[in-house]
């Protein structure tokens, strides 16, 4: 029973970091905004929150540092596709080349540096519950924070007029645009935002839930996180449901190596992408479904004077 436990609450750890890069991506599409750079996004943003940590102790400033670096990439991202009308998908892959290429260059001499220790989070009471108190109430509070953000989003997309202006522009930037609001500025607030959300997630994986720097050590999340959004339809709560679903698979690994199950470790290690391509298979079989949920304007250009 308690590594059913343990598993549980690996598995929230793992989907906290899926999670928050996938609700910024969510932001990010619901205006309209295509970005295949979270890869690269989490990578920098790991790097700057790990180089921030070890310099100064302070996991607090190791987030800010880890979201102000992947909101500047995006901030970039923004005015190349938003008012340069560069290519969405063409940019967000150059800036998942920079990320894995930046990072790599300027990680090279922390790949030796340890963290201070870490410190243990655990809710008083609620902690000590048997098998529910491990597996829930023993996490880092900003996997708490990924939960609180959904319930957010799910007010400010359905519930406020914000939410209604920013879902206008991902719907028809034409008729926001002729109603008076400023379609570009709002699509880059998005992007700004989504990027930190992509950063948090990059921090809280270099510091919490791996607290060490290697190249390349997001390994696919950025892109799992974007698949998420389509499995998801662009709600979300499935977002988190599909977050903490990936990252149980991602733990099975372990979990299966650990009860001693002879498994390929090969294997093992390519269950979430398997998964990913599985899921993105299956709902591409109903594609009317998906443009009913999706932006109706997602990828395209926005030309202000047409």
């Amino acid at each position: 029973m308690e590594s059913y436990a343990l598993l549980a609450a690996a598995t929230l750890n793992a989907g906290t970091v899926l999670a928050l890069a996938a609700l910024g991506l969510l932001v990010n599409e619901k205006a309209g905004i295509v970005n295949l750079g979270a890869e690269g996004l989490m990578l920098c943003a790991a790097l700057a929150a790990f180089v921030t940590v070890v310099h100064t102790g302070s996991d607090l400033l190791g987030f800010l540092a880890g979201m102000g670096a992947a909101a500047l990439l995006a901030a970039v991202f923004g005015v190349l596709v938003i008012w340069l009308n560069t290519n969405q998908y063409a940019t967000g892959l150059a800036l998942s080349l920079f990320g894995a290429g930046f990072s790599a260059f300027a990680g090279i001499k922390y790949v030796q540096e340890k963290l201070p220790e870490r410190p243990q989070f655990a809710i008083p009471g609620l902690a000590d519950i048997p098998v529910l108190g491990p597996a829930l109430f023993r996490q880092h509070p900003v996997a708490y924070l990924a939960v609180a953000l959904v319930l957010f989003l799910v007010w400010f997309l359905y519930r406020s007029r914000a939410g209604l202006v920013l879902r206008s522009v991902g719907e028809s930037p034409e008729s926001a645009h002729a109603l008076g609001y400023p379609v570009r500025r709002i699509r880059l607030a998005a992007v700004v935002a989504g990027g930190a959300l992509c950063g948090l997630a990059g921090a809280y994986l270099v510091t919490i839930y791996t607290p060490l720097w290697v190249e390349g050590m997001v390994a696919g999340r950025g892109w799992i996180a974007l698949a998420l959004t389509t499995f998801a339809t662009w709600r979300p709560a499935r977002v988190l449901l599909g977050a903490y679903l990936f990252g149980g698979v991602t733990m099975l690994q372990f979990h299966l190596q650990g009860t001693g199950v002879e498994v390929p470790s090969q294997f093992l290690t390519m269950l979430p992408y398997l998964a990913t391509i599985v899921v993105l298979a299956l709902i591409s079989r109903n594609p009317a479904w998906i443009r009913i949920n999706m932006p109706a304007s997602l990828g395209k250009p926005f030309y202000p004077g047409s």
